[in-house]
């Protein structure tokens, strides 16, 4: 389990993050939403350690990120951050490779190479895996990034709007692809999205922010909620039930 506490974060005497705290269950996914500048990827920064935050705490499974070594930390969570290029002549099989640098420290045991192979399929890059990245559209270029973050096999998979550069049907795949690491392998992810209709129908909780601060968490049926949505994005946004889905109507 992740445990936030009374956590703050400072960029040039304004807070980003102001006395968030809050509670992720394993096996779940736990989407973040809110308005541009809600806080949203600091946050998910600062649980990955990739930021320090100013005050609070944050554990996992009880024990303090700021005490866990790098390479223990990275055997635990996983990060794929908006930017993510890479300038070094990679091939899509490499890049995936990278994902097990933890465990082999770059020489890859047959275990390791296993588990590219499993992320190679679960993406659906059979068929590109020996092109070099720079030959990929932006798109497929992102799906090798979380086939990356798959093969490092990590109990904990954060990801920070993993569908951008996306068409729908790959956003589906992707989405997909999350509900069962989640389902058939018990993984637990949290997942910053900007589409809350991706958030409503594939997510277990949600977790709604704005102007660094908490305004609702909790079962997607409750933070997918008019009043609720309407205090996050200062505009009124309908919503529809269909096929036991809340779908919210914005356009």
């Amino acid at each position: 389990m992740v445990k936030i506490k009374n956590v703050f974060k400072m960029y040039n005497q304004k807070k980003v993050i102001e006395d968030v705290s809050l509670e992720i269950e394993k096996g779940s996914i736990t989407s973040f939403i809110g308005p541009n500048g809600a806080g949203k990827s600091t946050l998910i920064s600062m649980i990955s350690r990739l930021i320090a935050k100013d005050e609070g705490e944050i554990t996992i499974d009880g024990y303090d990120i700021m005490h866990v070594k790098n390479n223990e930390l990275a055997k635990k969570i996983s990060i794929l951050k908006q930017s993510n290029s890479i300038n070094l002549k990679l091939t899509v099989r490499e890049l995936i490779s990278f994902g097990r640098f933890p465990y082999s420290q770059g020489r890859l045991t047959k275990e390791d190479w296993d588990k590219v192979e499993e992320a190679i399929d679960y993406m659906e890059l059979r068929d590109m895996q020996h092109k070099y990245l720079d030959e990929l559209s932006g798109g497929q270029r992102q799906r090798a990034h979380i086939a990356m973050v798959i093969a490092q096999d990590t109990e904990y998979i954060l990801l920070d709007e993993p569908l951008n550069n996306l068409d729908m049907r790959h956003s589906v795949q992707i989405m997909k692809t999350l509900r069962r690491l989640v389902d058939e392998l018990g993984k637990t992810i949290l997942i910053v999205i900007h589409d809350i209709n991706f958030a409503s129908c594939y997510s277990d909780h949600i977790v709604a922010l704005k102007d660094g601060k908490i305004v609702k968490q909790g079962r997607t049926c409750d933070v997918i909620d008019k009043c609720v949505l309407r205090d996050i994005y200062d505009m009124d946004i309908d919503i529809k039930h269909i096929d036991n889905q809340r779908i919210c109507v914005y356009f």
